[in-house]
């Protein structure tokens, strides 16, 4: 939804027009059908156009989507609705209302809304933890990603992975900067360690650096194909959109293509072992190539293997990366804030490299990415809901098949809630003067990872990877900004995630 701006829209004006007499049918159908419905009493928002909604008001806005909801937040309250071609929409951006919704009604609203065709040949018709319907396929996966992966046991397994990627990202970073008079992007450097992270995972294979950077295109490729198109919210446009629907699918071929032959090559391992030197003893993979589906009697296809393990990349790299670049940001914005972080690891390790279980007496670094996460959510609007009968929120109507999204600002930058809540802080977690629960259990406060039954699974491995790769890089450098003296600007753009509008590019000066 993000995506969807004036920028994406003006190739297609001509298409627009030229569909209005399609428009003109489908109102006269649209009304005479609404005529002799029950009228529903749907949360207030801004006037639409007739069959279109607030599509194009919308996109031709200029803005980000979630900037966009955000100035409708004064004029409308914290929930309110928009019509969106043929899907609607219901924001919230409450903790009360959110509360209600996922905590104390937390069944009713725990499914997901359709997909568009796009995603649905690339979740091969919602078989993902995240996609899934609320049901049995759901059940199954997200059991066998908690139980079988994501345990702190295994996540205690792949601790070797995270070694060797820490490690590698230091050795790039220096390697940049000793090119680029002390410069490097963080964004670009975060992110890659994070993904050879999840590859390991994932796969568990030896893989070279350019392969892995070969996947990692092929994800930013399939990221690239997932924006919206208009025909999403206009069916009726479809006809005009074969090109694009063409490209969808070379993509996904692609996509197949390179992960199976990754997954041959992890099943071979497993039938044949120690034939493959490199392989590790256990991967997410391993975990899926028998799994039991409620209601089904096969196990996943090849195809549904690949939107499996594509899911577990792109779930947490990105989030990750965006994290790290924030957290640099915030740093080189407040000098402070680094250097007591600093203090705090030599005090805890003293020369030797920051390690996992060093993490665990470091209040100031857990309060650092606390304040992250409250401040910078990998997305501004989390994954959508939907219910799974007609409910009520608030006194409002939510029927069925309506894109239930909740605008996390809303929570984490509520002044009824937070004391001072655009200050970048830490100081509110580590003194105790102020805290929140993150799973949403003893009350909703911030939810970067969602609440309730569809909470994000890897929420664990999430902390741990930001916390461990901070540590490492405020360890490791000092940084400050680039070019010297310059303000480190703070203008964000939607892409997978909520990211720098200018990506951030940092000078370092190691401190060992």
């Amino acid at each position: 939804m993000d995506s969807l701006s004036s920028s994406s829209l003006s190739p297609y004006y001509h298409i627009i027009f030229t569909a209005l007499a399609f428009f003109l049918s489908a109102l006269f159908f649209l009304l005479s059908r609404k005529s002799k419905s029950r009228k529903l009493n749907l949360p207030p928002g801004p006037p639409g156009w007739p069959v279109v909604g607030n599509l194009f008001q919308v996109a031709r806005s200029g803005k980000p989507f979630f900037q966009y909801v955000r100035d409708l937040l004064p004029v409308y309250g914290p929930i309110f609705t928009l019509k969106m071609g043929t899907r609607t929409m219901i924001v919230i951006s409450s903790a009360d209302l959110v509360y209600e919704a996922l905590i104390e009604k937390g069944q009713i609203f725990a499914s997901r809304p359709r997909e568009n065709p796009t995603r649905t040949i690339f979740s091969c018709n919602k078989f993902t933890v995240n996609a899934a319907l609320y049901g049995p396929v759901w059940r199954s996966l997200r059991r066998n990603m908690v139980q079988n992966m994501l345990s702190p046991t295994r996540l205690k397994g792949f601790k070797n992975a995270r070694d060797i990627a820490m490690d590698k990202l230091v050795e790039r970073i220096k390697f940049e900067a000793d090119a680029n008079d002390g410069a490097v992007w963080v964004l670009k450097n975060a992110r890659f360690a994070v993904f050879c992270i999840l590859v390991a995972m994932c796969f568990g294979l030896g893989m070279e650096e350019q392969m892995i950077e070969t996947i990692d295109q092929m994800m930013k490729t399939v990221l690239i194909v997932l924006n919206p198109r208009i025909d999403d919210y206009l069916p009726i446009l479809s006809p005009f959109f074969s090109k694009q629907r063409k490209e969808v699918q070379e993509v996904r071929k692609q996509q197949i293509e390179l992960l199976v032959k990754l997954i041959e090559k992890r099943r071979n391992a497993i039938q044949n072992p120690g034939s493959d030197k490199t392989a590790a003893t256990f991967s997410y993979l391993d975990t899926l190539f028998d799994l039991k589906i409620e209601g089904r009697k096969s196990a996943p296809s090849d195809a549904e293997l690949v939107t499996l393990c594509s899911e577990f990349l792109n779930g947490g790299t990105d989030t990750t990366g965006t994290a790290i670049e924030w957290a640099i940001a915030r740093m080189i914005e407040n000098p402070e804030i680094q250097t007591k972080l600093y203090e705090e690891i030599k005090i805890v390790v003293g020369d030797k490299k920051v390690e996992e279980k060093d993490m665990e007496q470091m209040p100031y670094l857990n309060a650092v990415a606390k304040e992250l996460l409250r401040k910078h959510p990998p997305t501004y609007l989390s994954l959508t809901h939907a219910v799974i009968e007609p409910a009520k929120l608030g006194g409002y109507d939510i029927p069925t098949d309506t894109n239930v999204e909740i605008f996390l600002p809303g929570i984490s930058d509520d002044p009824k809630i937070w004391a001072d809540p655009m200050k970048f802080d830490p100081d509110r977690f580590f003194t105790g003067r102020e805290d929140a629960d993150i799973t949403g259990v003893t009350g909703v406060k911030m939810i970067p990872f969602g609440i309730g039954r569809r909470i994000c699974p890897g929420l664990a491995m999430a902390t741990l990877h930001v916390n461990l790769m901070l540590a490492r890089m405020v360890q490791e450098f000092e940084w400050t900004a680039y070019p010297k003296n310059s303000k480190v600007d703070f203008s964000e753009k939607a892409e997978f995630t909520v990211v720098m509008k200018n990506p951030l590019r940092a000078h370092i000066k190691p401190r060992i």
